[in-house]
């Protein structure tokens, strides 16, 4: 299943600190050598100041306790750097570690900057030491600092294009601590910047957007309320042109998303639109489930479509997020995802269907029979549908008043005969007079 496998897609829109939680994810499914994995790893932190990191990873790739001597002095000078830039920005950190002194600051940076310079001699070079060293503690790995002087920063930061970029780094170090409350709020705060400022290009802009849409995956597949969140970004117009303009790869996570929301099936007709737009740029076996079900009623397609989403979901660094409880593991997203296919089967079977043998619905759901009857017969009670289980014959009935989607056709086949003999008669009926008038 690594054919399915987005992350060399997904990682150039992504800080390279944000790329380890899905090495990390592939390394755990073992979708690719091991060694493979580690090379990334040390060719990924070679761009850091995470040496120790490196090292240990050198250790495990090679089977050694001896690490190349360049790795031994760029630790030095980690350290040197490390210590040179707090020194120079610890006027200002000794002055935000004093509750009494930081609540004198006010919204206005502008004062901010004055009060500080008359009274404590901090200048605009300590405020840019301060973001320097905030910056080197994200490379070290120490995410919990950065984000506390990346938002110290920012509030005494009259750039705005300095501030921007101290608010992804604040947003990314919120997602590499999993604080997903803050993260959402970053990542709104962040979109809404993005959607105002004027960039130098539109092309820019473009950029950021795809940017936010890929670092909002993380949020997205953990937040409690995430599901709803990416359906409201992706389907925003601006960002559904940025999706299908260059990052068509994303149809993945949005697809899985209105399949998974039962409260947002609204958006159905608009992602099955985007998906047909987008065939020949980009197809996997989720979007083309959702096409085989709603574009050709291919059943046996979207059966054989359905076995292999859950593959792809159980090998997708944000799908397949596995829940442990005590001897109890499962995947959520995999699990909400097959039930609410099989309905979406179901539903779309029983429009077309007035008869239906449970036999060859359940091979069509991929359930045995037993297991078949039992859905069937949960969901009818449920939904409250108008149809009735025959055990004698093993079939499904449907009531009278399902929809007919052959009779929706021959319908609508009718009015547009109308419709356009109206129009053709509209047309030759004022030229026929005015030939005649000649």
């Amino acid at each position: 299943m690594a054919t399915y496998d987005l992350t060399s897609r997904i990682a150039p829109h992504l800080d390279r600190h944000l790329v380890f939680p899905l090495l990390e994810f592939l390394q755990e499914r073992q979708l690719y050598n091991d060694d493979e994995i580690l090379k990334a790893k040390i060719d990924l932190l070679s761009q850091t100041n995470m040496v120790d990191y490196a090292m240990d990873i050198h250790k495990s790739l090679y089977h050694t306790e001896d690490v190349p001597q360049d790795m031994v002095e760029r630790r030095v000078d980690v350290v040197a750097r490390l210590k040179s830039l707090e020194d120079s920005a610890a006027p200002l950190i000794s002055f935000l570690q004093n509750s009494a002194l930081v609540d004198e600051l006010r919204a206005d940076r502008q004062y901010n900057i004055q009060m500080l310079s008359e009274r404590f001699q901090i200048g605009a070079e300590q405020i840019e030491a301060l973001y320097q060293y905030a910056k080197f503690q994200f490379e070290c790995g120490n995410y919990s600092a950065a984000a506390d002087y990346l938002y110290q920063y920012r509030g005494l930061c009259l750039n705005s294009d300095r501030s921007l970029s101290a608010l992804w780094g604040k947003l990314a170090a919120e997602i590499l601590m999993q604080n997903w409350d803050v993260a959402l709020e970053e990542l709104n705060r962040l979109k809404e910047i993005i959607d105002s400022k004027n960039f130098a290009s539109p092309l820019n802009q473009l950029q950021n957007r795809i940017w936010l849409m890929h670092w909002s995956l993380f949020i997205f597949f953990n937040h409690e309320n995430g599901r709803n969140g990416i359906i409201d970004l992706f389907f925003q117009d601006r960002y559904l042109n940025a999706i299908q303009t260059n990052a068509h790869h994303l149809l993945r996570y949005v697809a899985t998303a209105v399949i998974i929301n039962k409260r947002r099936r609204n958006m159905l007709k608009e992602l099955i639109k985007v998906i047909q737009q987008e065939q020949q740029c980009y197809k996997d076996p989720i979007t083309e489930f959702i096409e085989c079900l709603y574009v050709n009623y291919d059943f046996e397609g979207a059966q054989q479509k359905l076995r292999e989403c859950e593959q792809v979901i159980l090998n997708d660094p944000f799908l397949g997020k596995h829940v442990e409880d005590s001897n109890f593991s499962t995947v959520p997203m995999r699990d909400e995802f097959l039930e609410n296919a099989r309905l979406f089967i179901f539903e779309t079977y029983c429009r077309i269907h007035q008869c239906i043998d449970i036999s060859m619905l359940a091979e069509k759901l991929n359930m045995n029979y037993d297991e078949a009857e039992m859905w069937i017969m949960n969901l009818v009670r449920s939904s409250k549908l108008e149809a009735k289980i025959d055990s004698a014959s093993g079939t499904l009935i449907m009531g009278t008043n399902r929809i007919n989607v052959h009779e929706q056709i021959i319908e609508s086949l009718k009015n547009l005969n109308m419709r356009t003999y109206m129009l053709a008669k509209n047309i030759v009926e004022p030229a026929q007079a005015a030939q005649a008038a000649r």
